[in-house]
């Protein structure tokens, strides 16, 4: 019995899960888990990615303690990177996407070099503030320097695997979150990154999933499907092609998958987006703010900050309009869901809305918001959580009629993976919205995605299907 790693780390946390075949099945086990957080530094919000590269090895130095291991395979969040000099040496920091560093760029890129319209037509990408081609036009602004230095562009996981095995492999599902790739070749827009001013030479060769790396310790690393949702999408069992797939953590991914990228006018002006896909394939989806929300909302009633020092007083002025909030009460994601449950409070706000991306406060930015569309604002947390619920729910379904809408389809149920499967009250308003029958799980939907990738490649499965068919939700 082969036994397979999967690194999965998201922008709260980590995770190494032991996965094996067991009676046709896949049986997983957690064996490390790890914080994820942000420091300051030189002014921006940057990932600690020296700290993400000790978690990594310090996990696999535990799995290794458990098992004999086949091979490693890491995914984490898109749009991230960093780059390396000629000696193989950081010149950049990890800037993490909610910075604000990218203020202006689309507007700038749009003015200066390409209309957005045409943009989409070549990489599919929807826009958000914080994709790659906005941060390296921030970066290029900023720091001149680091981009001259540059003879290498490494994508946040290409980066932990070369720390693991000193080889540079690039990994197409990932990289294709950065809005830099012609979407129907697969491959690096090399006209486009020139037009923008960056060196083109910095952008390698793309391997599909299932490549191999190198090795860490006498053991083989792969390619997964790096990027976290194009892994969560390999574990959804769906139905029929009638399926819309949810991947709900952080951030809700909704969507199908396509053999053919859509980049047409309807496609941009609902803003869905064509990232890669293992094996060639596009996920088509919308990019929703998801459990961000709730998940900030919660550290900051717990009186826990994501970037240490940041928002401290705008989180203690928004404290103070909840009538019901306990200090030093530990709320759980349970606490707060049943709290939600109980009110009758029913205004919504946009949960796409770019103030929601990184604010002081979560807490005030909701009340803000409603109290701008001159409705009363939130005075509980039930009621606070009830507007979030409420919102996420009505989000899903007005993407669900658009996706319909685009592709022509009627779509007949929802599968959502990942933790927020585990949410039965968001699932409910979600089913009550859509109108349509929902199906949870798996909950480690990444993990096992990157599993499936290294256990096709090793043979335990023919292809996608049969491997699909040994996922226990």
């Amino acid at each position: 019995m082969k036994n397979y790693l999967a690194i999965d780390i998201g922008a709260s946390s980590g995770r190494h899960i032991l996965g094996t075949v067991k009676d046709g099945k896949i049986a997983l086990e957690e064996v490390y888990r790890f914080e994820n957080s942000q420091i300051r530094k030189d002014g921006h919000d940057c990932w600690d990615i020296e700290a993400l590269v000790k978690s990594v090895k310090a996990g696999i130095d535990v799995a290794m303690t458990k098992a004999e291991i086949e091979s490693i395979g890491i995914d984490t969040w898109g749009v991230d990177f960093v780059l390396l000099d000629a000696n193989g040496e950081l010149c950049s920091d990890a800037v993490a996407y909610r910075d604000a560093r990218t203020a202006g760029a689309d507007i700038e890129i749009e003015r200066d070099v390409i209309s957005f319209e045409e943009l989409y037509a070549r990489a599919g990408i929807q826009k958000t503030s914080f994709n790659t081609i906005y941060q390296l036009w921030a970066l290029k602004k900023e720091h001149p320097e680091q981009l001259e230095k540059a003879e290498h562009f490494l994508m946040v996981p290409e980066y932990l695997n070369y720390r693991l095995t000193g080889n540079i492999v690039h990994e197409y599902t990932d990289s294709s979150t950065t809005s830099l790739l012609d979407a129907a070749a697969k491959d690096w827009d090399r006209d486009l990154i020139a037009k923008l001013g960056l060196p083109v030479k910095i952008f390698g060769k793309l391997e599909m999933p299932g490549a191999t790396v190198g090795e860490y310790r006498g053991v083989k690393v792969v390619l997964a499907a790096m990027h976290d949702t194009a892994s969560a999408y390999l574990a959804v069992p769906a139905r029929d092609d009638r399926a819309v797939y949810l991947s709900s953590g952080t951030w809700s991914l909704l969507g199908v998958e396509n053999t053919e990228p859509i980049t047409n006018k309807a496609s941009c002006l609902a803003n869905f987006t064509n990232e890669g896909g293992a094996w060639g394939r596009y996920r088509y989806l919308k990019n929703i703010m998801g459990l961000w929300m709730i998940q900030s909302i919660r550290r900051e009633l717990n009186g826990v900050s994501y970037v240490e020092g940041k928002g401290k007083d705008a989180t203690e002025e928004a404290l103070e309009r909840l009538s019901d909030f306990e200090k030093g009460r530990e709320y759980s994601f349970s606490d707060l869901s049943m709290i939600a449950r109980d009110s009758v409070y029913n205004t919504i706000v946009d949960v796409n809305e770019q103030r929601f991306l990184n604010p002081d406060s979560m807490i005030g930015e909701v009340m803000k918001a409603v109290e701008e569309e001159g409705d009363t604002p939130p005075e509980t947390i039930g009621d606070l959580m009830k507007c979030v619920y409420l919102s996420l729910a009505d989000c899903y379904a007005r993407a669900i009629a658009e996706l319909g809408e685009i592709t022509e389809k009627s779509y007949t149920s929802i599968n959502i993976v990942g933790g927020g499967s585990q949410d039965r009250y968001l699932n409910s308003l979600t089913a009550s919205a859509t109108g349509l029958e929902v199906f949870t799980g798996p909950v480690e939907g990444t993990a096992i995605g990157n599993l499936i990738v290294q256990m096709i490649t090793a043979g335990e499965f023919g292809n996608l299907a049969e491997a699909r068919k040994a996922i226990v939700p």
